[in-house]
């Protein structure tokens, strides 16, 4: 890591007592590719979703995301409301570089998120040294 503060990506995180691969097929078809949809030991399908834009700022990914899924049809639809889990995860790499850091999404986006009733996650990962390889 480089010690600088840094906007790593945002996943989208479905949580879900329905299947969740028919709505990750509608995803991925529109660009929002599943990292995984799994059914876990409690019964639940558990699913997370990244777009393939690489963007400095949480906004423009959030929004590639939020624009299909307003395009969901009535099935899709369906599926995104029975989810009990809707949340954007906006990662970060931490450092101590630049002296101030800020981003910020706009008020249309977050009127967006409320829109299709999700939440907003901030995930902040440690810059900690790599342990060098003993040879």
């Amino acid at each position: 890591m480089d010690g600088k503060i840094s906007y790593c990506n945002t996943d989208l995180d479905l949580t879900s007592s329905d299947d969740l691969t028919v709505l990750a097929a509608f995803l991925a078809d529109r660009g929002v590719h599943p990292l995984h949809v799994t059914q876990g030991a409690d019964g639940l399908w558990y699913a997370t979703f990244e777009t393939d834009d690489q963007c400095e700022e949480p906004e423009h990914t959030i929004a590639a995301m939020i624009a299909v899924i307003e395009s969901f049809d009535r099935s899709s639809r369906s599926l995104w409301s029975g989810c009990n889990l809707r949340e954007f995860n906006v990662g970060y790499e931490c450092g101590n570089e630049p002296w101030a850091f800020n981003q910020g999404l706009s008020n249309r986006l977050l009127r967006r998120i409320a829109a299709v009733r999700a939440s907003l996650r901030i995930t902040i990962y440690p810059d900690r040294e790599q342990p060098a390889d003993n040879i």
